[in-house]
């Protein structure tokens, strides 16, 4: 050992005694017995030693020591007379014969306990990240990260892939979330942008002649913080391949993730590869969302037709979709919060009926399926006991809420939901097309790089007629991890005209293209191979690995949900001198 220290506080066993030891860390606590003996316990990043302080002149020094402290600790190991089975050094303790102070704790009144930090306010902990890691629990996730990461990166190189670093300045994207912006101080007015994937450089770098690339590639997007998705930026195993087709991107990523799964994840039940493939309508139909959680064993039925005409007006000319249970045996209070929440999170009000003993509908809206009661409980094969809960709407929102209403019930209603397992599947043919939400026309529904399932034949058949552009599938793929997307890719577009065709569709011409991605277009004139790729996020894989339910737990410093770093004042004012030497002028308007 070294670093002035003979042994780490995780490595003395009942075979050291007698050994001259000096150990090195912080004082995570003192008990004082009575005037002249006081146990310590000294923490480094391997463990915990308690020492034993048996004389007044050892007292004196340890008095004036405040918690957390970093001390070195020279003495004489020893068996415990009351030994902790519970700990590795448990058998031992060390008998000083000096204690040295080697980096003073000023402060004699910390934010939060070390040992129960995850316990504090979140902004508490943020603030102090650098006391906050030094709980074992936290730090335990920033070593399985790097485990991790360490065992990606051996499984891809294994696998015959290059890791390429590729730019971090570079040109601001025209697709996908906001950009960070940096300006040029030599090019007055212009700006870089951080990437928001390397999404470009890697597809150049297959036209250039690469053949298998990956890279654990830094990503920044200036997006809202969720549970698990972290602001500002985030980590992904990003990779590609030439000459390749989807089902060598997805074979390549089950013999990569399986074993890390199987190595790491905290539960030791796992899809097989190859994993199910689900196709992107058939997700929504079943599950309402494109991120199912397969742990749940509940699906959607639509009851559109039965219950048309039936009286209660939100059904009329709506799509209506339900998810039932059996064994119902919930009270009106929890229906009441189940409704309350549904709302809360979709916007769109939910409805219910119960299968009395009889048989019969009852509560909720069942006296407006009187008519229609018989075909209903049919549908949906319901028994006695039965509860159905239903969502009406437009297609896709009544799918979307009814796939809120199958999560909530799953996991709230017992015997639906299986969590101790990592349930995986490929979400396959994602529509190519869209009608945005915000400007009512036609969008690219997942990645604007992707090749179209029919390529240039199905754009020039489809080119004028809506129907047929939403109808037409893009090679597009996610990976979904107990109701995450957890990576995403697509085979790429990798002729020029097929591009320009795809981007004529939502209004953009070839000059368009030309201004929006003129490496990329020019690079594929030279003649570019078919290539597919993905990239799984890292930091969410770490995520579903440790169980954590919040992706902050598992990065070392980040941002609180408004895209702050508490800890190091970012973001910040600067000097007028900085921004004078980047050309920028701060015009700050108030907020009405």
């Amino acid at each position: 050992m070294t670093q002035s220290r003979t042994h780490n506080c995780g490595e003395l066993r009942l075979s050291d005694a007698g050994k001259k030891v000096t150990i090195v860390g912080w004082l995570e606590n003192v008990r004082e017995v009575g005037s002249n003996f006081a146990f310590l316990v000294v923490r480094d990043f391997y463990g915990t030693t308690q020492v034993v302080v048996e004389t007044e002149d050892m007292m004196k020094v340890v008095k004036p020591i405040n918690k957390e402290s970093t001390i070195s600790v020279t003495g004489v190991v020893r068996e415990r007379e009351s030994k902790n089975p519970k700990l590795p050094t448990g058998e031992i303790e060390v008998v000083p014969e000096k204690i040295e102070v080697l980096g003073k704790c000023r402060h004699a009144q910390l934010p939060f306990e070390i040992n129960k930090s995850r316990d504090a306010d979140e902004n508490v902990r943020l603030k102090y990240r650098y006391l906050d890691l030094r709980n074992p629990a936290v730090k335990r996730n920033i070593v399985l990260r790097c485990q991790v990461v360490a065992e990606l990166r051996r499984l891809m190189t294994e696998k015959g892939f290059l890791e390429i670093t590729t730019p971090i300045l570079t040109a601001s994207s025209p697709e996908g979330a906001r950009d960070y912006l940096v300006p040029a101080r030599n090019h007055p007015g212009k700006f870089y942008a951080l990437p928001q994937a390397p999404q470009q450089f890697k597809q150049l770098l297959m036209t250039s002649g690469f053949d298998r690339y990956f890279q654990i590639a830094p990503c920044f997007r200036d997006e809202d913080a969720r549970a698990d998705r972290t602001p500002g930026e985030f980590y992904q195993l990003d990779m590609e391949m030439a000459f390749a087709t989807q089902a060598d991107v997805l074979s390549t990523l089950e013999d990569v993730l399986v074993p890390v799964f199987e190595k790491f994840g905290k539960y030791k039940r796992i899809s097989s590869a190859p994993f199910r493939h689900i196709p992107y309508n058939e997700a929504m139909e079943r599950y309402g969302s494109d991120k199912p959680d397969l742990r749940i064993d509940l699906e959607i039925q639509d009851v559109s037709e039965v219950v048309q005409g039936c009286g209660f007006g939100p059904f009329e000319g709506a799509t209506v979709k339900a998810v039932a249970v059996d064994n119902f045996t919930q009270a009106r209070k929890w229906i009441d919060k189940l409704l309350a929440d549904v709302e809360v999170q979709t916007g769109n009000k939910a409805c219910w009926v119960k299968v009395d003993e009889t048989g019969n509908l009852t509560g909720g809206i069942s006296k407006f399926l009187t008519n229609c009661q018989a075909a209903f409980i049919e549908k949906l094969n319901l028994k006695p006991g039965s509860f159905v809960c239903m969502a009406a709407g437009r297609k896709a929102a009544a799918q979307k809420t009814a796939g809120v209403i199958r999560t909530m019930l799953g996991k709230r209603v017992p015997g639906h939901f299986d969590e101790e397992q990592y349930a995986l599947c490929w979400i396959v043919d994602f529509p190519m097309y869209e009608i945005g939400e915000e400007s009512g026309q036609l969008e690219f529904c997942h990645n604007p790089f992707s090749m179209p399932q029919g390529g240039m034949q199905a754009l020039m058949d489809a080119e004028g007629d809506m129907e047929k552009l939403l109808a037409i599938k893009a090679d597009q793929y996610d990976l979904v991890v107990n109701g995450y997307e957890s990576a995403s890719g697509a085979v790429r577009n990798h002729d020029p005209e097929i591009m320009v065709k795809a981007f004529e569709m939502v209004g953009l011409g070839e000059d368009d293209v030309k201004a929006k991605f003129p490496a990329m277009y020019n690079a594929f004139t030279y003649g570019a191979p078919p290539h597919a790729g993905a990239a799984p996020g890292v930091d969410r894989l770490i995520m579903l690995l440790t169980g954590e339910e919040s992706i902050r737990e598992v990065i070392t410093f980040p941002m609180n949900k408004n895209a702050q770093d508490l800890m190091m004042d970012a973001p910040t004012t600067v000097s007028q001198k900085q921004l004078d030497d980047v050309h920028i002028a701060i015009n700050i308007k108030e907020k009405e």
